[in-house]
Order: C-alpha cells, then sequence, then structure tokens
C-alpha cells in the first residue's frame, strides 16, 4: 500500500524537464489538461497504475523508480541527530560506569548467554563508535560506514540487556538497518559535496517504500493489539488520566471518561487510523494534527527518550518527496547557500529503473533532459525481492509467538517487537526467593534483586531462568553450596488480582526451558476472575482515605506467608470467593474462613493463608498505616499551631523544640536532638512542598533553562567519561589519585532542589525516624 505515496511527477524526470520549457498558451493548456484527462483514480491516490502491478517486471520497475531524494535526506539527517542525542541518554552513556559495574559480580540478561559486556573502557569505546556513526549518518559523511558503525554497535548493546527492551528501541535498531541499505546520503550531505555523482541524485523508490510500510506498521500493529479487552474497557493505562496533561479535558468530562473515551478510547482510534491518514492527500493534515499532538503528550507522559520526536520525524516522510525543496525555497535568498538543495532537478542515478519518455513528448531539449532509459539488473530484483520479504517479516514477526513460545508469559513474546504499547500494566506486591542449600538442607531468604539493578526479571521466565542460574554460582561464595532457587512473584497486571506468576515450589536453577517450548512452570492467569474489578472499584470506593486494601488469589494447594509490620496495626484478611486457613505462626492458632467472613491479623508477626478449596481462593487485606495516620494528625496540630503563631493568635511562648516553627529549618538544625524529630520532618515537607509549587508555576524560560542545566550535566558526564576511557586505551591507566580527580570533576552536577531527587530518596527522608 506505501508504494507511490502520490510521487508520481518525482518519477517521471523527463516530465519535469518539460515543465521549464516555454510554451504558447494553447501548448500549455494541452501539457495541463493532458494529465488529469488521462490520470487514474488510482493514480490519485496511491500514485501508480494497477498495471504496474500486474506483472513481476513492472513490479521491480515501480519499487526501482527514481525518485526525489530530499524528504529522505531530511529524515536520514534527523534521525542520526536524535539517535546522537539518544545514545547519552536512554542507552545510558551518561551512567555507563553505573550500568556494567566493571568487575562486580553483576547477573546480567543477554538475549544469549554467551554475550557479555567488554571491559568498562572497551564499552565506553562502543559507545563512542555508536556515537560516531549516529554523527556520521546525520552529516551524511562516509554515510555506509557510518551506518554500518551505528548498528553493528547498535544491536550489540541492544543484545546484551532484555531488561532494557521496548519497542521504540526495537525501532530504532531497524530504522537503522534500512537506512544503511539505502541511498539516503543524496541530498544536504558531506558525501554529495565530496563526490557529485552522489549529490542530488534521485534514489529508487523502495527507499520510501519501506520506511513508510515500517511506520505504518508500527501504528496499524500497536492499533491491533490494543483491541485486547483490557484496553478496550480501560484498564491498561487508567491511572494516565490523573495527568496535568488531560486537565481541559476535565472541564467536560469526568475522570473515569477520560480514561475510557480519551486515553484509551482515542489512544485506539489514533493508532488504527494514523497509517492511513497520513497516506492519503486529503487526510494528511489532519493526520499531522493528531500525530503530532499524541507524540508531544507521550513525551510529557512517559520516560521514553527521543521516540516522541523520532516520530515526529517520520511524519514528513508520508509527504510528496520533494517537500523540502518547496519548503526552503520560500527562506529568504541569503540563507540559501547554508540550505538543502531547492532548485536543482535530482540527477541520475544506477540505482533507479528509468522509463522510456511518453511518446509524443518529444523535442529536442526534452529528449536531452530527459535521463536515459534503463532495464531491470539483478540488484534491482533483489532489492524488490528484499523489500517484499522484509515487509511480509514485519507483519509476521508481531504474531510469531506460537515458535518462541518459551518467552511467552501472560504476555506473548519478547517485549520490543510486537509492537504491544502499553497494553499491559503490571504492579508488585510481594516477591520472595528462597534459596536451599542441597547438601546441609539449609534454608535461607535472598534480598529481591540481589546481585542485579533490574527489576524486569520478576514478569519474564527467560530472565528468571538467567538470573536463578546467576545466582546458583554466586552463592557458592557465602558458604552455600549446590543452591536450589525458588520463587514466589505476585502480580496483578491490569488491576486484576494479585497471583503468583511462577510456581514456587519448582527449583528454578534445575528447571527445564526452552525459547521453543511453552514454559512448565508458568502459573496460568485467572483471567475467568476478570469480572471481579467492577467489584474492587466498588470497595475501594467505600473505604476512608487512610485504609488500603489489596486484593489477592491463590492456586488451591498453595498458601501465602506474609509478615504484617507493626506500622500497620489495624489489618484484617476477608474472604470473597472459595475457601481458607489462616495460620498464625506465633500463636500456632488455624482459623477457617469461607467467603464473607473476615478476621484481625496481629502486627508484628508472620501469618500463612492457605487455600483448602478445590477452586482458587480470593481474598482481600485491609489495613490502616497506623504510625503515618498518627503521624498525620501531628502535622495537622503543627499547620494549625504555626498558623497561630503567625496571625498572632497564640500568646503562649513555643518549648525549644518547637521554635523552628517560627524561625524554620536551616543545615545546623537538621541534627539538633533538640528539636522534635516530628517538627523536623514536618519543616522538611513543606519545604519540599514549597518548591513544588514554585516549580510547576514557573515560567517556560525557568523550566527550559532547567531542563537544558539537567542535559547539560549529563551529557557533560558522558563525554567525559568517555574521553577518560579513551585516554585509559590509548596511553594506560593514570596515577590513582589522578583518575579520581577526573571522575570528581565529570561528575559534578548543578546544586539540585530536594525535589529533584528521586523518588525513592524522598521516600527515605526521615519518614521512618520518629517509628
Amino acid at each position: 500500500m506505501e508504494l507511490g505515496a502520490r510521487d508520481a511527477t518525482a518519477g517521471a524526470p523527463y516530465v519535469e524537464a518539460s515543465r521549464v520549457k516555454k510554451k504558447s498558451s494553447k501548448e500549455n493548456k494541452q501539457t495541463t489538461l493532458a494529465p488529469s484527462e488521462q490520470t487514474s483514480t488510482m493514480k490519485r491516490l496511491f500514485g501508480f497504475e494497477k498495471e504496474d502491478i500486474s506483472s513481476w517486471h513492472r513490479l521491480v520497475c515501480l519499487l526501482n523508480r527514481p525518485t526525489d531524494p530530499a524528504s529522505l535526506g531530511i529524515f536520514r539527517f534527523l534521525f542520526g541527530m536524535l539517535m546522537a542525542l539518544d545514545i547519552t541518554q536512554e542507552r545510558g552513556l551518561s551512567h555507563l560506569d553505573y550500568k556494567y559495574l566493571d568487575g562486580a559480580p553483576v547477573c546480567r540478561f543477554p538475549l544469549f548467554n554467551f554475550l557479555k559486556p567488554l571491559p568498562m573502557d572497551w564499552m565506553f569505546f562502543v559507545y563512542f563508535v555508536m556515537f560516531l556513526g549516529a554523527v556520521g549518518i546525520m552529516l551524511g559523511c562516509f554515510y555506509r560506514l557510518a551506518c554500518l558503525m551505528f548498528i553493528s554497535t547498535y544491536w550489540y548493546v541492544f543484545f546484551l540487556d532484555k531488561t532494557t527492551w521496548n519497542n521504540h528501541s526495537y525501532l530504532y535498531g531497524l530504522i537503522g538497518f534500512q537506512l544503511t541499505l539505502m541511498d539516503a546520503n543524496r541530498y544536504w550531505s558531506l558525501d554529495g559535496l565530496r563526490n557529485p555523482r552522489k549529490r542530488n541524485a534521485h534514489v529508487p523508490l523502495w527507499n520510501y517504500t519501506l520506511l513508510r510500510t515500517q511506520i505504518f506498521i508500527v501504528y496499524f500493529i500497536a492499533g491491533v493489539k490494543k483491541l485486547d479487552a483490557d484496553w478496550v474497557e480501560g484498564y491498561s493505562m487508567k491511572y494516565l488520566a490523573h495527568h496535568w496533561l488531560f486537565e481541559p479535558f476535565k472541564l467536560i468530562l469526568p475522570v473515569e471518561l477520560i480514561s475510557l473515551m480519551v486515553v484509551h478510547g482515542g489512544g485506539l482510534i489514533l493508532d488504527l487510523t494514523a497509517g492511513y491518514l497520513l497516506f492519503f492527500d486529503a487526510t494528511r493534515p489532519v493526520a499531522f494534527f493528531f500525530v503530532s499532538y499524541f507524540h508531544c503528550m507521550n513525551s510529557q507522559l512517559f520516560s521514553i527518550g527521543m521516540f516522541s520526536y523520532t516520530m515526529l520525524a517520520t511524519s514528513p516522510l508520508f509527504c510528496y518527496p520533494d517537500w523540502p525543496r518547496r519548503f526552503f525555497g520560500r527562506f529568504p535568498e541569503f540563507l540559501q547557500p547554508i540550505l538543502p538543495f531547492v532548485s536543482p532537478a535530482p540527477i541520475s542515478s544506477s540505482s533507479c529503473v528509468y522509463p522510456k519518455p511518453p511518446s509524443g513528448s518529444g523535442g529536442q531539449q526534452e529528449a536531452h533532459a530527459a535521463p536515459k532509459p534503463t532495464t531491470p539488473s539483478f540488484k534491482h530484483k533483489f532489492r524488490a525481492i528484499f523489500t517484499i520479504l522484509y515487509i511480509m517479516e514485519q507483519f509476521f514477526l508481531p504474531y510469531s509467538h506460537f515458535i518462541t513460545q518459551g518467552y511467552n508469559n501472560w504476555t506473548n513474546g519478547l517485549y520490543g517487537y510486537s509492537w504491544d504499547m502499553m497494553v499491559h500494566a503490571r504492579s508488585h506486591q510481594h516477591v520472595k526467593i528462597t534459596y536451599r542449600d542441597g547438601v546441609t538442607g539449609d534454608v535461607g531468604y535472598l534480598n529481591p534483586g540481589v546481585f542485579t539493578q533490574s527489576r524486569r526479571w520478576k514478569d519474564h521466565g527467560d530472565m528468571l531462568k538467567q538470573y536463578a542460574t546467576c545466582l546458583s554460582e554466586n552463592l557458592p561464595q557465602f558458604n552455600i553450596s549446590d543452591p536450589e532457587i525458588y520463587f514466589d512473584i505476585w502480580v496483578s497486571i491490569n488491576d486484576r488480582f494479585q497471583q503468583r506468576i511462577f510456581d514456587p515450589r519448582v527449583d528454578i536453577v534445575k528447571a527445564d526451558w526452552s525459547p521453543f517450548r511453552p514454559n512448565s512452570w508458568l502459573m496460568p492467569l485467572l483471567v475467568d476472575l476478570s469480572p471481579w474489578r467492577t467489584k474492587f472499584e466498588e470497595i475501594e470506593g467505600s473505604l476512608d482515605n487512610q485504609t488500603e486494601v489489596v486484593f489477592i488469589a491463590d492456586f488451591p494447594g498453595l498458601y501465602l506467608e506474609n509478615y504484617v509490620s507493626e506500622d500497620l496495626g489495624n489489618t484484617s484478611v476477608q474472604v470473597l470467593e472459595g475457601l481458607v486457613n489462616v495460620e498464625i505462626v506465633d500463636e500456632k492458632k488455624n482459623y477457617s474462613l469461607q467467603p464473607g467472613e473476615k478476621m484481625q491479623i496481629p502486627a508484628g508477626g508472620y501469618h500463612k493463608v492457605y487455600t483448602v478449596s478445590e477452586g482458587p481462593s480470593c481474598y482481600m487485606y485491609i489495613y490502616v498505616n497506623t504510625t503515618e495516620a498518627e503521624l498525620q494528625k501531628n502535622f495537622t496540630k503543627l499547620s494549625e499551631l504555626q498558623e497561630k503563631v503567625r496571625n498572632g493568635t497564640e500568646t503562649e511562648p513555643l518549648p525549644p523544640e518547637l521554635q523552628p516553627l517560627i524561625t524554620g529549618l536551616d543545615d545546623q538544625d537538621s541534627d539538633s536532638s533538640v528539636i522534635d524529630p516530628v517538627v523536623r520532618i514536618f519543616l522538611k515537607r513543606q519545604k519540599r512542598m514549597q518548591e513544588v509549587k514554585k516549580r510547576r508555576e514557573a515560567s517556560l524560560i525557568e523550566r527550559f533553562q532547567r531542563f537544558a542545566s539537567k542535559k547539560y550535566y549529563s551529557i557533560r558526564r558522558g563525554f567525559l567519561m568517555t574521553a577518560i576511557a579513551l585516554r585509559n586505551l590509548a596511553v594506560g591507566l593514570p596515577p590513582l589519585e589522578q583518575l579520581t580527580r577526573e571522575v570528581a570533576y565529570a561528575n559534578m552536577k548543578e546544586p539540585e532542589t530536594e525535589t529533584e531527587t528521586s523518588q525513592d530518596e524522598r521516600l527515605k527522608d526521615e519518614f521512618w525516624a520518629v517509628t
């Protein structure tokens, strides 16, 4: 469907040449009328006739039809620039030394187990080569070599870590591969300045066909995947409706309808239709508006690096290939030397197949202007075959999970090539790793995430197998021989019950796993319990703001072992469906519960909930964080006291431990034992809220300065650390003191406010100091 894209004139250069010839009014009239009389509806819509695909020879000629290189050249420049920026950010150049931890016992998750990261300095070199490749693509400088530098290092880094896989990272690699095979350096490139034969030369139509089809697949298959019941019913991304970007919609719609109609309904319709709307002339302006709005919103909603901007850069590919000439032709003449070509018509290229001029177009000048007709050679036929096979493969891969069954979990396949974007949201309530010494039989527990920086292994059987194998190799260093590893992982997908994803009775070290066979120790998703989600909303709506609830579903014959913290002093369990036995471990007592029955769980101890019914059991924990509730009461009292002091209604002098309510909290007071710890936390939270408010009310200039500063220090560190690594490879390691100073200089950052710290750091902010 993407063959022509309405670029018929670009494929007929002799017609272009004839247009510059001066004619009489009669000749002009005939010239302008003849095309409209002869052009069919199909050609107006798709850019080619039915006859062009009626035989293999005609199809080869069509796919190799000479086309204006301008739009492809602009996309090449933008893609290379965005990838150069992406390397320092999402690819991780700025924190490469933290990512690979040279020499540390780290568990990794490559696609193939034999893939290993190189030593640290060499990894910086790999990223440096990738960066040079991206810059070379952008500038069109030694283009083919630059593409090979980029894709070879990119795919190496990509295959090295499955935990970072996502759809858009996979898309970058595909586009880089496609550009390697294309003639994208024929317009606005340094290669064109060096070689006149490449400068402003035609490119074959299949160059555009591949890219347009690839982008169409990204949109359309993503839309097809969103026909999933969870997306259609509004369970996948329901939390997004609370984002500030949807504030305008809240003027006319409640949050529930915004989630269902705007987030889920709008996302579904846009993905299904975007590729079609971009293709046709009549609908392209509408598509540009909605697609641009969609990607601009995504850039604010998600941390997805350059993806939104890359997709924006692909949209002009659907326009007429000569659009840059018309666009840059409107700029002042004095800027023309630094802008892309505007006036010269493209020259002929051996990559294209040129047709014979139409009969009757005659005239010596026109015959001289038209390129010499050519017949398809082997390379033209081979490229046509490649184009067709590649497009077929890209349509097939998202549905190839019946082959790679070992990677299928609750969702199918290796996440990345499925275009299964944002359809499944997961939350983890409980993760327990148990080891058993194979010699002594001793049992112990591991901190979830030990020896790894990733959390994605919790959802994927292939990664869990790799993680268990890695743990079994590291635990003997801690006097644990022939270890057995068991995982008890509880996951909720799209607001369902929390349930086990893997069988906790299976030793994953010795468990069988193959990429081509179903995973035998994967527990089935309890889809029959999905209708309970409506009831969940009713239950949650009936609770007060301080009460939380967790919904659990478990399989017959299994039990959940849980610990209730001292802070959760008001915790109970209530059965919704099935039969359970609750064992209070310290009391050595068992209690049987039926649907509707409820019991209090003592805090500060372990308990076990056994499923004794023939089918799955469903129950819920209802709890109140009593410590936090008490703290909030104290905060309310302190706020009222502070307000009374400020307005003069409080006449009694404040004791020393409350004096900071008036004077504030400075750095010297932070660790003072005189100050009440609750007051300290109250003032820190108050300061943080003020800074958050200040950031939200900041002007666009201030926001841009903050954004630019953050990016500057991040990119700065990446390049300085790369320079250090390259120097080490070239001349060897310097003295340790010098290396320490260099790294400290690279680590220099802009002073950060408390609000700029991570969420994890904020949660650690002395909250539990008063417990």
